[in-house]
């Protein structure tokens, strides 16, 4: 079964997204931007601040979809600045150090918002999941 969960950002209409999709035990949650409570940019400037959003928003929305940090199996950070890459896994490290999931980091060129300097995507996977022990037989 397939479970869309959403942000109730603008742009999951405009584009056509969920925040994050779950269907049996894996949770796959898009590109994660570093957006305030109020709806603005969070921690303009400041790489690591904005890592550590995106990631609270990945938090966030593993749970809407029953899963926590320890199921974060993978993590893709996406900078527009590779020099930033030290603050990012700074963030990274401060969010995930028990879950200690596999992690990329990507520079790009830009993102929809020019002041955003990161996106960070996950994948999670829940081992308890009924579903997986019919998938591996066990």
């Amino acid at each position: 079964m397939r479970k869309h969960i959403s942000a109730g950002s603008p742009f999951e209409g405009q584009i056509g997204f969920s925040r994050a999709v779950r269907v049996g035990p894996i949770v796959a949650i898009s590109g994660t931007a570093p957006i305030g409570g109020d709806g603005e940019v969070y921690g303009e400037g400041d790489a690591y601040a904005q890592t550590r959003r995106c990631l609270e928003l990945i938090i966030e929305a593993a749970s809407l979809a029953g899963m926590g940090r320890a199921e974060v199996i993978r993590t893709r950070i996406m900078l527009t600045d590779m020099k930033n890459w030290e603050a990012a896994a700074r963030a990274h490290r401060d969010m995930f150090s028990d879950a200690a999931p596999a992690c990329t980091f990507v520079e790009v060129s830009r993102f929809i918002d020019e002041r955003w300097l990161v996106e960070v995507e996950a994948d999670c996977v829940d081992d308890n999941d009924a579903s997986m022990t019919a998938m591996t037989g066990d």
